[in-house]
């Protein structure tokens, strides 16, 4: 007993040093400049993630790999990917305990609804589930669990020491961009992505924070990973102007894929999400991947064996292990072979995601994209127009991540940048533009922003929605007022009135809470002193039905549509079953808008 009192009296105690850190720290470093420096550990922390998550993936594959047989048609593609769906699934339910998929739409809704704080175990859950989902084949990428891990770092390195919302919100965008810069060597790209596909305005006291975060985990990462390129460039057909017009066609095409990516992904996540019960995603998932990989083997994994296959023109190597291998050389046969691809590689990846595995969209954007450009080039030279296949492979693939994530700057940096072919601007910047000019003709959000646009819930660029969304309906319902019921006679209700400061009063239902109607004071004015029609009138004939009533979970933005086409000063809030909660006012929204505005634009 007394050598224990003893060793909690020498040791202190962890508050006392945590709080004497968080003292030092603000005696002795600003805010300003220890924002630096936590952008810096973050970059850090982004590329030892990257690290750990690369040598994850290839340490699962080669087992798996160990395991299969080369027979010409490989039956273990039928099992393997289901497996690493199971033990994904098990490890998130049992492990985890919290959902982690769509790794950059959790950070959108953690910016927009969350004050940027991203849970703890983010910061290495998603690493481990979508090590054994990738590993075991699942058709997805590891860039955006990768992303969702360094935002987690940062926004957790931020709640450590205690940083306001605003500074949190900027060590969420460095951890996104160190993640990207440092799985992809890509730090322009990085910078880029926060601003393009998490929408946050960039300004000069925000920028360097995010290159610092961009820079430091792309060089950690040449110190970890080495000093190659992901994919290599042979500039062999330099820029020239008469090969626009096909550079245009093939950004069209880009568009109008990404249209198909977009929409065909959200509507089959959407088929999952309906399936209730777990192991009928999984049985339904895990049999679609297993056909689709075993039909064609090159939606195996990420896809990026598959990029380098096509970029180095051995394109033939794809026909390994499929049904249709006696045809590889067979110019038509590779452009059907590679459509079919192209088509079936959503499924396969919403496969992947809808029955319980981790991954994102990065990988398959960029394999769509460079089997997309190879197949346009293919068709090209088949008909006479001589075009070369690596620069629209590359093209391509700038085209479907511009299209897909809604970011052409992001795409055009990122393929520059994985490639070392700076000298591919001009071909990466036209097909990027106008695969994005094509797909914003008939979809405003990108795949990240989807889900959470439908909701109501996503910050944008535009300052006074982006207010709106931070804006919360709790901060602005009413409930002081006195509720009447129907029954209610005019000299009860003068009662009332005497005891309130307000001139509205909500009728309810008292057997079901189900709102009714409302009583105004200016309205009863003329007869509330006259006692002889006391007893002769109830609310019921004297309340009125507003002209709209606002639902509790409707987006702040359709609560502001809703007044201005009503013209309403006051309208009532109720739940889904019309049951009453209170009142929401323009005033009171104006006054929180305001307040909330002033913090939004404050540097």
């Amino acid at each position: 007993m007394l050598i224990t009192l003893s060793i909690k009296m020498t040791i202190p105690n962890l508050d006392n040093i945590y709080q004497k850190i968080l003292d030092l720290r603000e005696k002795h470093i600003k805010d300003k400049r220890f924002v630096l420096v936590l952008a810096f550990i973050t970059g850090l922390g982004c590329a030892l993630a990257a690290f750990l998550l690369k040598s994850s993936i290839h340490f699962v594959q080669d087992i798996v790999k160990s395991l299969m047989a080369n027979d010409s048609l490989n039956y273990w593609y039928l099992a393997f990917p289901a497996v690493g769906i199971v033990i994904a699934t098990l490890f998130v339910k049992y492990v985890v305990k919290d959902d982690i998929s769509h790794g950059v739409t959790k950070i959108l809704y953690a910016i927009s609804q969350h004050k940027a704080i991203i849970k703890l175990h983010n910061c290495w859950s998603s690493i481990v589930a979508s090590s054994i989902t990738i590993g075991f084949g699942g058709s997805v990428g590891a860039e955006a669990p990768i992303v969702l891990t360094g935002s987690a770092i940062g926004s957790n390195l931020g709640q450590f020491f205690k940083m306001d919302q605003r500074t949190l919100m900027l060590l969420v965008g460095c951890g996104a961009a160190g993640a990207v810069g440092g799985i992809f060597k890509a730090p322009i790209a990085g910078v880029a992505f926060v601003m393009e596909v998490l929408l946050m305005d960039l300004t000069m006291t925000s920028i360097v924070p995010l290159l610092i975060a961009s820079v430091t985990a792309t060089a950690f990462s040449y110190l970890f990973m080495g000093n190659e390129v992901m994919f290599h460039f042979d500039n062999y057909a330099p820029f020239t102007l008469d090969r626009v017009p096909y550079l245009i066609l093939l950004g069209v095409v880009c568009g109008l894929i990404s249209l198909y990516f977009t929409r065909g992904m959200n509507w089959l996540e959407g088929i999952f999400r309906r399936l209730k019960v777990p192991y009928k995603k999984i049985l339904v998932g895990g049999l679609m991947l297993g056909v689709l990989i075993f039909l064609f083997p090159p939606l195996y994994g990420e896809g990026y064996d598959t990029i380098n296959a096509l970029l180095t023109g051995e394109c033939y190597n794809l026909f390994n292990q499929s049904f249709l291998y006696n045809y590889r050389f067979d110019a038509w046969a590779i452009v059907l072979y590679l459509s079919l691809i192209v088509f079936f590689k959503i499924f396969a990846s919403a496969a992947t995601n809808g029955a319980g595995g981790t991954g994102g969209i990065f990988a398959p954007s960029l394999f769509v994209g460079c089997i997309t450009g190879f197949v346009v080039a293919e068709g090209l030279n088949i008909v006479g127009l001589p075009v070369p296949h690596q620069n629209f492979a590359f093209a391509g693939m700038a085209g479907l991540m511009s299209g897909v994530m809604h970011a052409p700057l992001t795409g055009t940096f990122l393929i520059a940048e994985l490639t070392g072919g700076y000298d591919l601007f001009m071909t990466l910047m036209i097909t990027s533009v106008i695969a994005y000019l094509t797909i914003i003709v008939f979809e405003r959000h990108s795949l990240y922003a989807m889900r959470l646009a439908q909701k109501g819930e996503l910050l944008t660029h535009h300052k006074d929605r982006a207010v709106l969304t931070l804006m919360k309906m709790d901060n602005v319902i009413e409930t002081d007022l006195s509720i009447v019921t129907p029954e209610t006679t005019l000299g009860q209700l003068v009662k009332v009135i005497s005891k309130s400061n307000r001139n509205l009063f909500p009728v309810v239902n008292p057997k079901t809470q189900r709102f009714v109607g409302v009583v105004s004071l200016d309205e009863v004015r003329n007869i509330m002193f006259r006692p002889e029609l006391y007893d002769r009138y109830t609310v019921q004939e004297l309340m009125n039905m507003p002209p709209a009533r606002i639902v509790v979970n409707m987006p702040m933005d359709k609560v502001m549509d809703t007044f201005e086409n009503t013209g309403a000063w006051n309208l009532p809030v109720v739940d889904e079953e019309n049951k009453y909660i209170g009142f929401v006012s323009k005033s009171k929204i104006f006054n929180t808008y305001r307040k909330v505005l002033v913090h939004f634009s404050e540097e």
